[in-house]
């Protein structure tokens, strides 16, 4: 039997239809009568029609009915609290949501209008810069966002504006050769659509199992000269959740500028790291309390604890904001200031920030990012342990693993109690791991993308990638610990991993052929179609390829 013949399931089904001509009954009330009398979700018309796919049909159901149907349709869908693929959070107490339903239809662009959500917003802000530890009566300043990646772009396009104007001021041209920015080949695709959207050429710094699969400051050095706007550090990696060495960077840009004269700002991508790091690892020197440390943007929708919508961006200070990007607006009945892409949005996601600030607190937070961490631990052992699993992530290490037996004792061993997270190398919740080398030349037919198959066949989500250009050879599976995944998840999740793996190796065709008919498909309409001959799809230097 074949299982590569393709069928057009649209033109099978228009086929199996019933015949219009063979309807031979007719009604004496009027569609709308019917409408009213048949509102039943299952007794509509789309209950034996398809569901419009390319226009809005003609005549519409009743409210009724249209939710039961899309409620139905979306039960397709994977189950959140089992997506360990994403960073962002699934989960809020009733009261959140609440008060996220209360203020859902609020236009956070209206600033004028609703002046006590701008006060949630202007609280939110100073909590943050109080968090990232930045300069008494510095005056920072900042903003919410619809997520980090547009906190990216504002915080690109501000270092962008500050060396045009460094560059005018000192009579250097700004278009020969042109700015440059720098960040390590792990980058979240953000980072790489900032410098593509923005006419800034990309400097991406290779990355290895050598420099934990980060950013090396003394690697990135060799790519910063006189046009470079800034470095982008990125505080969580999106492939092991390894921290980049904010304070490293910063000493080697420091050397630079005393031998050069050029000052290199650092912009830290703190997406998922700017609410671990201060809870978790409070002794930890990454943020404002590094003065080459211009701005920081983080996502509230991920370990903030926020449901999806919300980002922020501060910066350590005014000037660090150049005015020409500040937007002077007049007419929504007042003056109002604004430095966004996006300019309506729902003002819900700030209220449920604010919401998490005082429900929760530090400790709160705290004990959170604690409880995170230590199921990720608890993960990365057991995986380990069984001997079928390596893990490229560190945080179940103790602290100095990476860099030294003699930092080992002196920095890690003293004064730390094993529960706390300040006692293993820093990261985030997030554990990545592969076959371990032993386990690939015993069984060198499984593959491991199988398992993220048969996973999905079980209902988890459990992404298998390569890692950056440089060591993309390799590829692993990524689980990330959210506050929703317990202990108990934790111990179904390395049990079925575990079945799933013994099964494959008992040589199974059943498993195997599970694992190749599971795959997820990629989906090609006539309105998102993907031009595999575009000439720079196969050029390009980064994982993140052009359409």
């Amino acid at each position: 039997m074949s299982l590569s013949r393709h069928l057009d399931t649209d033109t099978i089904l228009s086929q199996a239809v019933d015949h219009p001509h063979r309807k031979h009954v007719h009604h004496s009330r009027s569609d709308r009568q019917l409408r009213e009398i048949h509102d039943g979700a299952y007794s509509s018309r789309f209950a034996t029609e398809q569901l419009p796919k390319f226009s809005i049909p003609p005549v519409g159901v009743s409210a009724h009915a249209a939710y039961q149907l899309v409620h139905d349709e979306l039960d397709l869908d994977g189950t959140p609290s089992l997506n360990l693929a994403s960073f962002v959070h699934t989960w809020m107490p009733e009261e959140g949501k609440k008060l996220i339903m209360e203020n859902i239809s609020k236009n956070f662009a209206d600033q004028d209008e609703y002046p006590a959500t701008m006060s949630v917003h202007t609280r939110c802000v100073s909590m943050l810069s109080t968090l990232w530890k930045a300069p008494e009566g510095g005056k920072a300043i900042g903003t919410a966002t619809g997520g980090s990646s547009e906190a990216i772009m504002l915080g690109g396009l501000a270092l962008k504006k500050r060396w045009q104007a460094t560059r005018k001021a000192a009579g250097k041209s700004i278009h020969e050769p042109g700015p440059n920015i720098v960040f390590g080949a792990n980058a979240q695709v953000a980072l790489e659509k900032f410098a593509r959207y923005f006419d800034v050429e990309c400097r991406l710094v290779p990355v290895d199992e050598s420099t934990n699969h980060v950013m090396s400051p003394e690697r990135a050095m060799q790519y910063i000269d006189e046009n470079t706007i800034g470095v982008m550090v990125i505080l969580g990696s999106t492939y092991t959740g390894a921290f980049e060495d904010v304070e490293g960077m910063a000493r080697l840009l420091d050397e630079y500028e005393a031998k050069t004269g050029q000052n290199v700002p650092i912009h830290v991508d703190a997406a998922s790291g700017g609410f671990v790091a201060p809870f978790a690892y409070p002794k930890y020197k990454w943020a404002f309390d590094i003065p080459r440390v211009v701005s920081i943007n983080t996502s509230g929708h991920k370990f903030g604890l926020v449901y999806a919508g919300l980002g922020w961006i501060i910066w350590r200070s005014e000037e660090m904001l150049p005015k020409e990007l500040i937007f002077e607006l007049h007419y929504l009945g007042s003056v109002e200031y604004s430095y966004t892409l996006n300019f309506s949005r729902s003002a819900a996601p700030i209220i449920g920030q604010f919401f998490n600030f005082l429900n929760l607190g530090f400790d709160g937070y705290r004990r959170i990012a604690q409880s995170d961490l230590r199921n990720a631990r608890l993960l990365s052992r057991a995986l380990e342990r069984s001997g079928y699993f390596v893990c490229l992530s560190n945080i179940h290490k103790p602290l100095g693993t990476t860099k030294g037996i003699t930092e080992t004792l002196t920095d890690a061993i003293k004064g730390y109690d094993e529960n706390d997270a300040e006692y293993y190398e820093r990261g985030l919740p997030v554990v990545s791991f592969r076959f371990s080398d032993k386990f690939r030349e015993e069984y060198p037919n499984v593959k491991q993308v199988w398992i993220q198959n048969l996973l999905r066949a079980k209902q988890w989500i459990v992404p298998n990638y390569a890692l950056p250009p440089n060591e993309d050879s390799v590829d692993i599976l990524r689980i990330v610990v959210r506050e929703s995944m317990s202990a108990d998840l934790v111990e179904k999740v390395v049990v079925d991993i575990l079945q799933i793996t013994e099964s494959l190796m008992s040589g199974s065709t059943e498993g195997a052929m599970m694992a190749t008919v599971t795959a997820p498909a990629v989906s090609k309409d006539n309105h998102s179609q993907l031009d595999d001959s575009h000439p720079d799809q196969q050029n390009t230097t980064t994982y993140a390829k052009t359409c």
